[in-house]
Order: C-alpha cells, then sequence, then structure tokens
C-alpha cells in the first residue's frame, strides 16, 4: 500500500507540475515555463523542427530576458517582469499560445549591473538557446550587451530603456528596438514647458550618470530658453550610490527654484524627502520612468503633490477602460502582483511579442522576426493614450513617439498620477 501511495504521490506531482505556468529559480532567475502545446488553426506552415532554429522547437518559442530581480532596483522594476509574464500565461492558457507553440519566457537577474547583465544574456544565448531577447531593463545594464546581440543577429526588442541611442541608428543596429520613449525628447519636453510656464526661475538637473541622465540633460539644455531660464546647476549621481543628500543640498545652494529629476524610482524618492527635510520647495518635473503609482509609497502623497511628469500609455486607475479593466483581470488570474503603470509596460511588451511573432508563423526564424516587427504599420495598441498607432520599418525602430504630462494629485490622502495638456507627438 506505502508504494501504491508513494506512486499516487508521484504521479499528482508530475501532473501538478505539467500545469504550472511559471516557475521561480532564486539562484538562477525567473522562467515562465508552459504546458506542453497542440498546434491550434492559428497556426500556419509547417512547423519548425526542433534544434534548426535557436529557441524554437515544435511546441515552444523560447524567449530571454536579462532584469533586475533582486536588490532595490528588483523591487521598483519587478511590476514591469510581472505584468509580462501574466500576459504571456494567460496567451498561453487563453489563446494556445501563438503559431501552434507555447511561449516559454527564461528571466535571468542582474540586479541592475552590467556585468552581470553580461553574464546573464550569455547564458541566455549559449545556455537557454533562446530565440529573442525581450525587455532587457535599464540603460546600463542594457548598454553592456546590446553591441554583442547585434553582432550575433539576434532580435533585442522591447528594451525598457529610453537611452537615444538604441533607435538613433537603426541600419547600424538593424536588431535593436526600445520600447520606452527617447529620454533626449524628455529633457526636450521638460525645457520646453519650463520656458513656457515657469519663466524667469532658474533650473537645476539631477541626473543619473549614464546615458539615461545624459540624455535627459542633453534634451533639456537644448530646449530651455535661456532668455527665460537659467541653468544653474547640474548635478550627477552614481547608480551605485546610496545617498543624493549632497547633490540635493547643492542644487537648493545653486539656487535652483526647478528641479528635473532624470532619477530611478529610489533616488527621485530621495531627492524629493531630502528637499523636504532641507526645508526647500522647487518645482519638480521627474523622468517618466517614476510614472507608477507605487511612487507615492516610495515618497508619500503630501510630499508628491504637484510633482509633474509624462507617460505614453493609459493609467491603471482608469478601470472604466476596457482595455485597462482586462489587463486588471489578466493581472489577478495570470500575475503575481497589484496592476499599475508598470505592470502594463509589461503587458505592452508582451502584446508587440505576441503580435511580432504572428506574424512570422511561416518563417519562424531570427530574420523572419524582424521582418515581422518591420511590416507593423498604423498599429493601434489598446493600451496606449488615445489616438497614437505604431508604425515601425528598418529605418525607424522608435515605438513611443507620443506621450502627455502628468500632474501628482491627492485626494482623501491617497496619492494619483493624472494627465494634463494635450498629446505631445515628437514623431518628426
Amino acid at each position: 500500500m506505502r508504494f501504491r501511495w508513494l506512486y499516487l504521490l508521484v504521479v499528482m506531482a508530475l501532473v501538478a507540475g505539467s500545469l504550472l505556468v511559471v516557475a521561480c529559480e532564486e539562484e538562477e532567475g525567473e522562467e515562465t515555463p508552459t504546458p506542453t502545446a497542440t498546434p491550434t488553426a492559428a497556426a500556419t506552415g509547417t512547423p519548425t523542427e526542433v534544434g534548426e532554429v535557436p529557441g524554437i522547437s515544435d511546441t515552444e518559442i523560447i524567449l530571454g530576458s536579462h532584469f533586475a530581480l533582486s536588490g532595490t532596483y528588483g523591487a521598483a522594476y519587478a511590476p514591469i517582469r510581472s505584468g509580462l509574464e501574466a500576459y504571456f500565461r494567460y496567451v498561453n492558457i487563453e489563446e494556445g499560445g501563438v503559431c501552434g507553440r507555447q511561449i516559454f519566457l527564461k528571466v535571468e537577474d542582474d540586479n541592475y549591473d552590467p556585468a552581470r547583465a553580461v553574464e546573464a544574456v550569455r547564458k541566455l544565448v549559449e545556455e537557454y538557446k533562446v530565440f529573442a531577447i525581450i525587455a532587457g531593463l535599464g540603460t546600463a545594464a542594457h548598454s553592456a550587451v546590446w553591441e554583442d546581440l547585434n553582432e550575433q543577429g539576434i532580435p533585442d526588442l522591447w528594451i525598457v530603456s529610453g537611452a537615444h541611442k538604441w533607435a538613433a541608428d537603426p541600419e547600424a543596429h538593424p536588431w535593436s528596438v526600445p520600447i520606452a520613449p527617447d529620454y533626449v525628447v524628455e529633457g526636450t519636453v521638460f525645457g520646453k514647458y519650463i520656458s513656457e510656464n515657469m519663466p524667469g526661475k532658474k533650473v537645476g538637473i539631477l541626473y543619473q550618470n549614464d546615458d539615461f541622465g545624459k540624455d535627459v540633460l542633453s534634451g533639456l539644455k537644448s530646449s530651455l530658453d535661456s532668455a527665460k531660464n537659467e541653468l544653474v546647476s547640474e548635478q550627477s549621481y552614481e547608480v551605485t550610490a546610496i545617498s543624493i543628500r549632497s547633490q540635493v543640498a547643492n542644487l537648493m545652494n545653486d539656487g535652483a527654484e526647478v528641479v528635473v529629476g532624470a532619477c530611478i524610482p529610489p533616488p527621485c524618492a530621495q531627492l524629493i524627502k531630502e528637499a523636504d527635510r532641507l526645508g526647500w520647495d522647487p518645482e519638480l518635473l521627474i523622468s517618466y520612468v517614476n510614472s507608477d503609482p507605487m511612487m507615492f509609497q516610495y515618497s508619500s502623497p503630501e510630499l508628491m503633490e504637484g510633482v509633474i511628469s509624462l507617460w505614453p500609455l493609459k493609467q491603471s486607475d482608469w478601470t472604466d477602460d476596457s482595455a485597462v479593466a482586462e489587463h486588471y483581470r489578466i493581472m489577478q488570474e495570470y500575475g503575481d502582483m497589484v496592476p499599475g503603470n508598470f505592470t502594463i509596460v509589461g503587458q505592452v511588451a508582451g502584446v508587440l511579442t505576441v503580435e511580432a511573432l504572428s506574424r512570422t508563423c511561416d518563417n519562424l526564424t531570427r530574420q523572419g522576426l524582424m521582418d515581422a516587427v518591420h511590416s507593423i504599420k498604423d498599429y493601434q495598441l489598446e493600451l496606449v493614450i488615445p489616438g497614437p498607432t505604431i508604425s515601425l520599418s528598418p529605418t525607424d525602430h522608435l515605438v513611443s513617439e507620443d506621450m502627455m504630462m502628468l500632474r501628482a494629485t491627492v485626494e482623501d490622502g491617497k496619492g494619483k498620477w493624472e494627465y494634463f495638456g494635450e498629446i505631445i507627438s515628437f514623431k518628426d
């Protein structure tokens, strides 16, 4: 009897294991494994033979991503990973996958560190033999791997960073496509807004000392009208910095009345709290990389009130919107985090991945995938702010070319982001 019970337990464990959609490996990263797929009517062409193309089998499409899964930055951007994985689970279970295959996502932890990103991507490419890298997170981390991905001819899609270089010369880097708006454009929008709405005020900037911060600084300098506003303080910080107190004190002592924060959530929250501690109350404009409800937890609703940012997608609190309501359903059924603006980013990356894959079912090769990406024309993403569409080509790798201004507001002690003004289009 004991052996029969043991046999039954083993069988039950195997069945349960086959139904799991996500398994976490604390040492190896995170995966979105999938059940065995049955080809569906949506699949076209002859399935690729196992091993013929890296990451493609008769039943699976294996994708990879490098992400901060641990530490401070892992906590800040975990919602993006959660939204991406939840959408793939939804597609696998409710849509039968794509091209008659299930999507398997392998995520390796790089802790927002360039050296670890190199090792993570090497492992994804050489050991897991992924078909493509998607949603690689972070300017500095992805800068360490994108050249190699282009040299190897590996699709490098939906980079979660707005560094100007990703799409500046798509013919020289034909395999890389960012999902985030250009940071130079963001700095340009901020500069114009300040000169039009806050003339006469002295301006300072706190920026991360990498392409992210330097791009925002470049855009700010190019658009700030020097006849109306003087840039009196430029303070940089290293991504490894624990404290930015001295930089905030310098901004205040230099007389800045308006401060642009080209920083990610933890240091931007420090900027806001440290200014309050010093009794200093500048106008604050912070990068869109902070435009998630979590910023009200990193700081506080009261301190955030009036802070300005930018965003290209629908707000996660638009629950009356059908696309946002569906995002909530997907996150509740297949996700592991509360829906927010960053989980929407993850889902958008997933939607674009599935859309591109669905266009190349009869040619599941890496070049076929890039050809499919370039075939996207006037594509309407339901989670983008109403109006803008997406068009890509071999000479245009900018996914996001429209944003709106956001302002942090407080109601009944709770903070929220609210749009104001018109859609800002920068397609030209």
